[in-house]
């Protein structure tokens, strides 16, 4: 099979981590519970975003493989450290969540210097991802409150929606529909 017989991924991976990445943020400013966080990270966030990662790489694109496949895999991370852990008696601490923000702090980053050869738009995005995971990182040592951290949490997912968006839009269209620079 041809690598041009998979279709492009990336509409329905970002559009799984726009989602529960703005789910996230409306939790995090205090909106509403974690709930439709938990439910996304696991089926949306999760399992489509890792799915569209495989497809990246079998297309040979190591960019949107690699963010895809860990970005999903960090969902279910989240959703295993928030549910299924605690179900047998193990929390995570506070100290145990910047652990956990601080290292996807530094994959973020990694991704995010790669972005800037990608175009202005998904630099954008992983430069507020990187900022988010910096305020995760700070919120449980209580260096940040919580409603900016989630709106800024939520403007992360917004962006990725638009792009998917976009992407949507233009493949459909067949032509530039939403800009994309």
């Amino acid at each position: 099979m041809e690598k041009n017989e998979w279709a492009n991924p990336a509409i329905v991976g970002l559009m799984g981590f726009a989602l529960t990445t703005m789910a996230t943020g409306l939790h995090v400013a205090g909106l509403w519970n974690a709930i439709p966080t938990l439910a996304l990270a696991l089926a949306f966030g999760g399992t489509a975003q890792f799915v569209a990662g495989i497809v990246d790489l079998r297309r040979n694109n190591i960019f949107g493989g690699t963010a895809f496949t860990s970005y999903g895999a960090f969902w279910w991370a989240v959703f295993i450290k928030d549910v299924v852990l605690p179900a047998f008696g193990f929390t995570a601490s506070p100290m145990d969540n910047v652990g956990f923000a601080l290292v996807w702090f530094m994959f973020t980053f990694a991704l995010l210097i790669a972005a800037t050869k990608l175009g202005k738009l998904l630099t954008l995005l992983f430069l507020l991802l990187w900022v988010a995971f910096g305020l995760l990182i700070a919120l449980p040592l209580g260096l940040v409150p919580a409603v900016p951290t989630g709106w800024e949490i939520f403007v992360t997912g917004l962006v990725a929606w638009y792009i998917a968006m976009a992407e949507l839009a233009n493949a459909v269209f067949e032509r530039q529909v939403l800009p994309m620079a």
